[in-house]
């Protein structure tokens, strides 16, 4: 798989589509920590770490009813996208927000511009 955090990011778009309230997605601390920002964000109700078995770590996510409407991956593999805290993106009009990895770890775009640190956008979420 070339790039996880889509994969991730699809896998949560897809259940939400099909109206399920809980999924699975293997885990990593960057998956982790952008699961951190949409609970922070109140995208999603909960995750937390599990494992299925010794070799097989995996983040349970549960999802809230309507409270996600899109999901966009910004930055890929081959495309980075770098923005300073002056020129976050507004996703719809503020109603939406970014999740961005800054020098302080990964934070949405509000909290980026609050503590004027501009970085890597992985993310837009509405």
């Amino acid at each position: 798989m070339t790039d996880p955090i889509a994969d991730m990011l699809t896998r949560i778009r897809n259940a939400n589509k099909a109206g399920l309230e809980k999924l699975d997605v293997p885990a990593s601390k960057i998956k982790a920590n952008i699961c951190r920002v949409l609970k922070e964000e109140g995208f999603i109700k909960s995750f937390k770490i599990a494992a299925k078995s010794p070799s097989e770590i995996v983040i349970k996510i549960s999802l809230k009813d309507g409270a996600l409407v899109g999901l966009k991956r910004v930055s890929t593999p081959g495309l980075r996208v770098y923005k300073s805290y002056r020129d976050m993106p507004r996703v719809l009009s503020g109603l939406g927000v970014s999740v961005v990895s800054t020098s302080a770890g990964i934070v949405s775009s509000r909290k980026a511009t609050t503590l004027k640190l501009g970085g890597e956008i992985i993310c837009n979420v509405w």
